[in-house]
């Protein structure tokens, strides 16, 4: 095995260890297309998590293209690659497609979270929803898209031909949390409801509207927080934006040259907004210059929170702390 886990998660979800000699994870399950595990889709090893699960569950993949379209369904499941970039869930799927045929969005994913899930875990693998390099659409479509609440990606990369890449979309009460992973698309490609802190990843924007997009209206105190990560695009490509009342944070983030000098912006005449502009900046910088509308500006914020209180605890209210179970480990 070439590669170990970077981050492991103990106590909540009971990740897979490694031993130091380069063994083989600890696992509920093994997925190997080659007939060496105990399934060889993904899917199927799903179906075989007990109903109505209520203990950590880890599903070990090995590195492979799985061209499947998966339903997580169940909680407390752990999906852990073998390897980040050669264990590959590839689907494609066109939402406008996919709503010719049937009432809502369950199902226009690679990979689809069913309402009411809690405790998902995504680790070390890529998901890419790959329908605009086959048929040369742009449009929507979603590698990841769900409802779940209590979600971490890890060591993961996230990719569409399309926008809203990675689209977690339960707005009453959702709690996301995502380390260490690349996510890239079109318009609006990271764009959760409800709560979201990320920490230590890449952005890649293929488009002229938007990058990153919150809806945090159901919630004052709903928000999208991102530490120390990477903003990256093609030539122009702007930040952010919220159709609904949003709130972001961004700290010790950088940007490359390519970024257009333009703020989070509000997408004029989608809907009221009540709590005005809320886009929160600390220590992020460009390249090649500095843009006015990041310069620090948390004593705005309400409470006027230190950098140092901005964390997932605090992100989450104090209803989750995902970081309290994170051992971090190195790279063989």
């Amino acid at each position: 095995m070439t590669r170990f886990l970077k981050y492991c998660l103990w106590a909540i979800f009971a990740l897979s260890f490694f031993n130091s000699n380069g063994g083989s994870a600890v696992s509920n399950l093994i997925v190997a297309q080659d007939g060496s595990g105990d399934f060889t889709t993904i899917q199927a090893a799903l179906d075989a998590v007990p109903v109505d699960n209520a203990n950590p569950f880890v599903i070990y993949i090995k590195s492979d293209i799985y061209n499947e379209k998966i339903y997580i369904e169940k909680d407390f499941v752990t999906l852990q690659g073998e390897n980040r970039d050669s264990t590959r869930i590839v689907f494609a799927e066109l939402r406008s497609n996919w709503r010719r045929n049937h009432p809502d969005d369950y199902g226009a994913a690679a990979v689809n979270i069913k309402d009411g899930v809690t405790d998902l875990l995504i680790d070390n693998l890529t998901v890419h929803n790959n329908y605009g390099g086959l048929f040369g659409s742009t449009d929507h479509q979603f590698a990841v898209r769900g409802g779940g609440n209590r979600v971490i990606f890890l060591n993961s990369n996230f990719i569409a031909d399309g926008g809203d890449t990675v689209s977690l979309w339960n707005g009453s009460d959702g709690m996301y949390y995502h380390r260490n992973c690349y996510f890239k698309g079109y318009v609006d490609f990271v764009c959760p409801r409800g709560w979201c802190f990320i920490i230590d990843c890449k952005f890649y924007g293929r488009n002229l509207s938007a990058s990153i997009w919150h809806d945090g209206s159901k919630d004052k105190r709903q928000k999208f927080v991102i530490r120390n990560s990477r903003f990256d695009g093609v030539k122009g490509f702007p930040l952010g934006r919220y159709h609904r009342d949003a709130q972001f944070f961004l700290l010790d983030c950088t940007f490359s040259k390519n970024m257009a000098d333009r703020n989070i912006y509000y997408k004029t005449g989608t809907s009221e907004i009540y709590w005005g502009q809320r886009a929160y900046y600390y220590n992020c910088h460009g390249d090649s210059v500095d843009y006015a509308w990041h310069a620090g500006n948390l004593k705005d914020a309400e409470g006027s929170p230190k950098p140092e209180q901005i964390n997932a605890k605090w992100t989450f209210e104090g209803k989750w702390d995902p970081e309290a179970a994170i051992v971090v480990r190195s790279e063989n």
